[in-house]
C-alpha cells in the first residue's frame, strides 16, 4: 500500500490521502486546536482477520478530548466514527498491524486564537505500523528536567494537538542525552507520565500506577492492564501518587500505550531497574496483551472490533 492508493477520511468523504490537505491558515494549524487519538489495528494471520482494539473505548475519550476543546459541533455520533473507521480499513485493506490516527479539529481561516464562531470537523488516516520502540527489549530512561504539562493549563487528559510540544520536548532531551525515552514528572514533583504513554511499577507483587489527577492522559492501554489484572492475571493493582525516588528502588517498570504497546523499562537515570532485565510480570502482562490484541484470547474478544468479518458474510450471501 503506497500514498498513491491509501485513502482518508476528509471532508466527509473517502478521498486520496495525497489530497486531504488543509491550509497554512486553518486555525488548528496555526494555534494547535485539535485533538486526536491515536487507535492500533492488529492482523491475525491465523484468522486472516484484522482487530481494532478497543475501538469504542478510544472515541469515547475523543469525545471527552472534543467536548473540552469546544469541538463538539461536528455532526458525526460515538457509532458514525466506528463505522467509518471500519469502512476506512476495508477501502485501505491492509493485512499488516496498522495505525489509524482519527482528528477533530477547527476549519476557520483567520488569524486568533479564539474557538467560538469556529466549525469542526472530522479526518482520518491510517498507517502500517510496528513496534514503537522497534522491538527493543527493554528501555533506558531518564526523568525528564520537563514538567509535565498542569490541568489548569492545557488538560494532559485531552489529547490535544497543541500539548504536544511538551511531549516533543522531553523526547527529543532525553534521545539527544543517549536515553530510549523519559518520565516526566508533574509540577509539585511527583511522577506523571511517559513522554506519550503511561507508566507502572512493580512492587513486591502489586502494580502500582499514577492515578488520573497526576496529569496524565487517562490510557486506554493503562485502563486495559488494569483491567486484565483483576479478572485474570490475579495481580492486585493500585493507582496513587509516586514519588521520583520510588522509581530507583522499583522491582519492575514498564511504559504503556497505543504505540508504546508494553515496554519493559531497565534503567532509570544510570540505576538498573530490579535485575537490569525485564522482569516476570511486565513480561507475562506484554505477552498476554499481545494475544488479546491478535484476538487469541476468547475471554477479552468483546474488546475487538473485526474489520473484514462483514466482508466475508456479504461475500457468503
Amino acid at each position: 500500500m503506497t500514498q498513491d492508493n491509501t485513502l482518508a477520511f476528509f471532508q466527509g468523504d473517502f478521498v486520496p490521502l495525497k489530497d486531504a490537505n488543509i491550509s497554512i491558515m486553518n486555525h488548528s494549524f496555526m494555534y494547535g486546536t485539535a485533538v486526536f487519538e491515536g487507535i492500533r489495528a492488529y492482523w491475525s494471520e491465523k484468522n486472516n482477520e484484522m482487530y481494532v482494539f478497543r475501538l469504542r473505548e478510544h472515541y469515547e475519550r475523543m469525545l471527552d478530548s472534543m467536548k473540552i476543546m469546544y469541538l463538539s459541533d461536528i455532526k458525526y455520533s460515538l457509532d458514525d466514527l466506528c463505522r467509518i473507521t471500519v469502512e476506512l480499513l476495508q477501502k485501505n485493506a491492509p493485512k499488516t498491524d496498522t495505525y489509524i490516527r482519527p482528528a477533530a479539529y477547527k476549519t476557520v481561516h483567520r488569524v486568533g486564537p479564539s474557538l467560538d464562531n469556529n466549525p469542526s470537523d472530522i479526518c482520518m488516516f491510517t498507517v502500517p505500523f510496528g513496534d514503537y520502540f522497534h522491538g527493543q527489549a527493554g528501555l533506558k530512561v531518564q526523568v525528564s528536567s520537563w514538567r509535565r504539562v498542569e490541568d489548569n493549563a492545557i488538560p494532559a487528559r485531552a489529547k490535544i494537538v497543541g500539548a504536544y510540544a511538551n511531549t516533543s520536548l522531553a523526547k527529543t532531551d532525553a534521545l539527544m542525552a543517549g536515553f530510549d525515552e523519559c518520565i516526566v514528572l508533574s509540577e509539585d514533583g511527583h511522577v506523571s507520565e511517559g513522554s506519550a504513554m503511561n507508566v507502572f511499577m512493580v512492587k513486591n507483587g502489586k502494580l502500582i500506577t499514577t492515578s488520573s489527577t497526576e496529569n496524565i492522559l487517562e490510557g486506554v492501554t493503562r485502563r486495559t492492564i488494569i483491567e486484565m489484572a483483576a479478572q485474570d492475571l490475579g495481580i492486585p493493582c493500585e493507582s496513587r501518587q509516586i514519588d521520583r525516588s520510588e522509581l530507583y528502588i522499583a522491582d519492575e517498570l514498564f511504559f504503556c500505550g497505543t504505540g508504546a504497546q508494553i515496554a519493559p523499562i531497565i534503567e532509570i537515570d544510570k540505576r538498573p531497574v530490579g535485575t537490569g532485565t525485564a522482569g516476570p510480570i511486565s513480561t507475562m502482562i506484554k505477552d498476554k496483551y499481545i494475544k488479546v490484541c491478535r484476538g487469541e484470547v476468547p475471554k477479552f474478544a468483546h474488546w475487538l472490533t473485526p474489520v473484514y468479518a462483514d466482508l466475508k458474510t456479504e461475500i457468503k450471501k
